[in-house]
């Protein structure tokens, strides 16, 4: 309770932020309106004073969070809709595609660094680790790229004359529902997705594994003639977990924001390309939503690690 009062601050700090810079980009909220260039003084003039923009900033910033308490985010100029409608259009295809990666990621990701460290200096170890670099070090648009490129465009050749081809973009091919067209059309951009949290989920749960390996009580239980496989999961691997469900949580925002990037590439109809076209067509409002929505989440995510640290280790308190 206390953390999530101490929230509360910092969310309208930081609202003040984003309202501060989004109303002194040029044009300001009149930005879309002053495109057209049959637009006249008066017409500024009337326009000012119906979205309150001949009042001081402070009012209007006041004005406009009574509106955020009450569940009201604005009108999209962009989308000619309410913003909270415009979310709530694109959050299903976000969930799917950013569900999808952050459960392989974590799968994966655990997985290998668990291997790495029970394996170390390996061969295995060393692929692993091969791999984790090449991941972290790849430009996501290049990759993109280079997978629609190899998949969709060319194709793999497979023994017996088959081939994978899978779609380049889009959600799905038609309106009416196919679980395996849509299964499709989600490898591509999983795999780009993917390989960045798989490679950084791998190196901390090595380093962390590593660390508590070589700790007095896991000798003492080896010493207690316990099988390693117990000593590993029963004693080490929750300790090992606690570094890696910081960065786990920290990714927990990615799930309603969207990936920016892959998502444009990939043509994929989520809240990350809802994003670009608001900031191509100088959107405010919806700039604004989107932006607190993402606030919102990472200070949520940052709590919710916190109540998974204690269940992790019960030594955590928070005094």
């Amino acid at each position: 309770m206390r953390r999530t009062l101490q929230a509360i601050p910092l969310l309208i700090a930081i609202s003040v932020i984003l309202y501060g810079i989004l109303y002194n980009m040029p044009g300001g909220p009149l930005a879309p309106y002053l495109q057209n260039p049959h637009i006249t003084p008066a017409d500024i003039a009337r326009l000012k004073h119906n979205l309150g923009m001949d009042q001081p900033v402070p009012i209007q910033y006041l004005k406009w969070l009574g509106h955020i308490l009450v569940g009201d985010m604005g009108y999209s100029t962009s989308n000619s809709e309410p913003v909270f409608q415009a979310l709530i259009e694109r959050i299903g295809a976000t969930l799917e595609l950013m569900g999808a990666s952050l459960l392989i990621s974590i799968v994966v990701g655990v997985t290998a660094g668990i291997l790495s460290a029970v394996y170390r200096y390996s061969v295995l170890d060393y692929v692993i680790t091969t791999v984790a670099f090449f991941g972290q070090s790849m430009p996501v648009f290049w990759f993109a790229l280079m997978m629609q490129l190899a998949f969709a465009v060319h194709g793999i050749p497979l023994p017996f004359g088959y081939q994978i081809q899978l779609p380049s973009a889009g959600i799905a091919s038609s309106d009416t529902f196919d679980l395996g067209d849509r299964l499709e059309h989600l490898v591509l951009p999983t795999v780009v997705l993917s390989l960045l949290s798989i490679a950084l989920y791998s190196r901390f749960m090595r380093s962390s594994l590593l660390e508590v390996l070589g700790t007095d009580y896991m000798r003492t239980a080896a010493a207690k003639g316990l099988s390693f496989r117990t000593i590993l999961f029963k004693h080490g691997l929750k300790n090992a977990l606690i570094p890696v469900v910081t960065v786990i949580a920290l990714s927990l925002p990615s799930l309603l924001s969207g990936a920016i990037i892959t998502e444009t590439i990939f043509a994929w109809p989520g809240m990350g390309r809802l994003f670009i076209n608001a900031l191509n067509q100088s959107d405010l409002a919806l700039l604004m939503g989107y932006l607190l929505l993402v606030a919102f989440l990472v200070v949520f995510s940052n709590l919710l690690a916190d109540v998974v640290y204690a269940w992790l280790d019960p030594r955590v308190k928070y005094d």
